[in-house]
């Protein structure tokens, strides 16, 4: 099985209507976390693989669903959550969904990838 890219990820398992939230997540990770490395992360026969964002370890996967979006970050309920949009009963990862560009905070997403790339450095 052929390694999929990040643009055949995004053509082949997100939907139209969502595919500029995932453009604008990955602007916004190149701008606010220049160092962080983009991949494609797993993928078993039951689970198809998603893009991830890594420095040390991967801090930050991107999740396409039939609702939307989920910006997923590993080690999230360690995070400060001014915004309150944090999500996930998990005691590690919590993660952010977006359903249209309405939901994507710049600001608050801003905030929590900066959180993932100081945690990841500790």
């Amino acid at each position: 099985m052929s390694k999929v890219t990040i643009e055949e990820f995004i053509s082949s398992k997100v939907l139209p209507e969502y595919r500029p939230i995932v453009a604008a997540i990955r602007e916004l990770i190149k701008e606010v976390a220049p160092d962080v490395r983009e991949e494609m992360r797993g993928g078993t026969e039951a689970y198809y693989s998603v893009p991830a964002y890594r420095l040390n370890r991967i801090i930050m996967v991107i999740s396409p669903t039939k609702q939307g979006i989920t910006l997923a970050f590993d080690r999230g309920a360690s995070f400060e959550d001014k915004y309150g949009l944090l999500e996930g009963a998990g005691k590690r990862a919590k993660n952010v969904r977006m359903r249209s560009m309405d939901d994507f905070n710049k600001e608050a997403l801003t905030y929590y990838i900066k959180q993932a790339v100081a945690m990841d450095k500790k």
